[in-house]
């Protein structure tokens, strides 16, 4: 069975948009990814690796977790849609690969995307401005819709999502390319089992190697070590716990296993540049 094959996809939001001027967002960084197609004008985003025009003729997807802003100066007509995976999910394809920010669009595109928008009527944003719906009561309300909706309306908005995603990742390649088969392995281990205590014995086990001859390959396969690794796979899945469920952040710590809380707060902000505090407060919009 293939690891896209469970693929844990949930709709925030879709709509149309209609701006004059009037899409300027500057500094977001979501846990959803944002697909848009442009009915008409040109809109701009700036990103990362450069700035990406849209313009009408094409896809455009955002991966989940990318620090982004948006510029416009006129007339701009899209369609959105932003898509969550699950932190239960068996892999957060999202996150985990390098997806085309922009490919060509075909009719079959227009006529999936207005479908979805036709099943799912109750998924438009009332407010433009992402600091406005991009916070944990919007995310675990839109979360909420989608599991009320119809059992038919659900199958057939993931299979619709599933299929406007697979047009990106037919040019899509792995962030890390891992060429021996040994680490290929230990990561997919280290995924299926990042809520357990993940010892560098147990891992290099696995390689049928030492201990220290495991962190001299992972090191030159990965550039990091394993344990820099494991922690900033943590973190990402206490990012996610911590937009969905409404618990103390040591209960998340634990369950992550992490045994010391101030260890935590400290590899937390490492990684984040926030404390889990702060964090939270952003999700709440405090």
């Amino acid at each position: 069975m293939r690891e896209t094959d469970n693929l844990q996809l949930i709709l925030l939001n879709i709509g149309r948009s209609s701006h004059d001027g009037d899409w300027n967002w500057k500094g977001i960084n979501s846990p959803f990814a944002r697909l848009y197609y442009v009915m008409e004008g040109c809109a701009r985003v700036d990103l990362p690796q450069g700035i990406q025009t849209l313009r009408p003729g094409s896809l455009y997807l955002i991966p989940p977790f990318t620090l982004h802003s948006y510029a416009c100066d006129g007339l701009f007509s899209h369609f959105y849609i932003h898509i969550y995976e699950t932190p239960s999910s068996p892999r957060h394809l999202l996150e985990e690969c390098h997806f085309p920010v922009e490919i060509p669009a075909n009719p079959l595109d227009f006529s999936l995307i207005n479908r979805l928008l036709e099943i799912n009527p109750d998924r438009e944003l009332l407010q433009y401005d992402p600091g406005l719906y991009d916070n944990q009561p919007t995310l675990l309300r839109n979360i909420a819709t989608e599991a009320q909706q119809a059992e038919y309306a659900a199958l057939e908005t993931r299979g619709i999502l599933a299929q406007l995603l697979s047009r990106f990742l037919r040019y899509a390649t792995p962030k890390t390319e891992v060429n021996d088969k040994r680490i290929a392995n230990v990561l997919r281990h280290i995924r299926k089992h990042i809520d357990q205590p993940l010892r560098i014995s147990q891992l290099a086990a696995i390689c049928h190697l030492s201990d220290d001859h495991f962190i001299r390959l992972f090191k030159k396969e990965m550039d990091c070590t394993p344990i820099a690794y494991i922690n900033q796979k943590k973190i990402e899945r206490a990012q996610l716990m911590l937009l969905v469920e409404n618990v103390p952040v040591k209960d998340i710590a634990y369950r992550l296993s992490f045994d010391n809380i101030s260890y935590f707060n400290r590899v937390f902000k490492q990684i984040t540049r926030f404390t889990p505090t702060q964090y939270c407060e952003r999700l709440y919009g405090q």
